[in-house]
């Protein structure tokens, strides 16, 4: 069992972390303007200008945005260390837990406006969802420590018992 959690964890770690290196760094081929969290020009990605348009902090696009990608990428690399994957996870779950907090209030809403002017169809809040959920499935199925594999003396084992 412990070894299917394991690999379950590591098939879980590896989709967020591509899913989180696609939001900021390379997205699929040929990304649409607005799409890249790092290599958008100031005031061209979709989610963060509808922020900053819809609420009037300015803090959003570009600072913002780009701290939102360096948490990213440092969940990213905890979840893909085994010893720390439990850290990146909860690092995950808080990045997509306010992105769909984000997409349910009246700032951002659950449709996004495209920069052609069509609606996405509530694509962006759906993929938060998803991802929020393979978070919380992360902290749930990751393998803690072996806790058989200390040896205790009888005085630690009637201790605890």
């Amino acid at each position: 069992m412990r070894t299917f959690r394991y690999a379950v964890s590591w098939g879980i770690a590896l989709a967020l972390a591509v899913m989180f290196l696609h939001m900021t760094l390379h997205p699929w081929p040929a990304p649409g303007v607005g799409d890249v969290k790092f290599f958008d020009p100031p005031g061209q990605h979709v989610v963060f200008a509808a922020l900053a348009e819809k609420s009037g902090i300015t803090l959003f696009e570009p600072a913002g945005r780009f701290v939102a990608g360096l948490l990213e990428l440092v969940a990213a690399i905890l979840i893909v260390l085994p010893f720390s994957r439990r850290f990146g996870a909860i690092i995950a779950v808080l990045i997509f837990g306010s992105g769909v907090a984000l997409h349910l209030s009246p700032w951002l809403g659950r449709e996004i406006v495209l920069p052609d002017g069509a609606m996405d169809g509530g694509t962006h809040f759906l993929v938060a969802v998803i991802l929020l959920a393979l978070s919380l499935l992360l902290l749930v199925v990751h393998p803690g420590r072996s806790r058989t594999s200390r040896v205790l003396t009888p005085a630690q084992y009637w201790r605890h018992a």
